[in-house]
């Protein structure tokens, strides 16, 4: 299950802006950026996931990451604070954790980023 349209960071552009000028936090498997934007009406939060071929060489691996990744993501939605662009990256070592440890950390840096407004 994918992201709704307006959660989706889709062009290169944005990608770029949330990496030079986002903050950045780490944790042992992901590297979560996030670019808070300047704007008057609160709109929807939109976030990217980046999976670079240094993690594997075959897409069926990379594309699998990143359905676990936004299907952790899609329960939390409601939760997120509005007007931030987030692009959440993935380290080397991610494949032999297991996806529950993933998971949790990605919750734990959404918290730090104070993103998630659920806690």
């Amino acid at each position: 299950m994918g992201l709704p349209k307006p959660y989706r960071l889709k062009h290169w552009r944005h990608f770029q802006q949330v990496y030079e000028r986002g903050r950045r936090y780490t944790g042992r498997y992901l590297v979560l950026r996030c670019f808070w934007v300047a704007n008057a009406t609160p709109c929807p939060i939109q976030i990217g996931i980046a999976v670079g071929k240094r993690i594997s060489k075959k897409a069926v691996v990379r594309n699998r990451l990143k359905r676990q990744i936004r299907a952790a993501l899609h329960p939390l939605l409601p939760e997120l604070a509005t007007n931030v662009q987030i692009v959440i990256g993935v380290k080397p070592g991610i494949l032999e954790c297991e996806c529950e440890h993933f998971l949790r950390e990605l919750k734990q840096l959404l918290t730090k980023a104070e993103v998630w407004n659920g806690h």
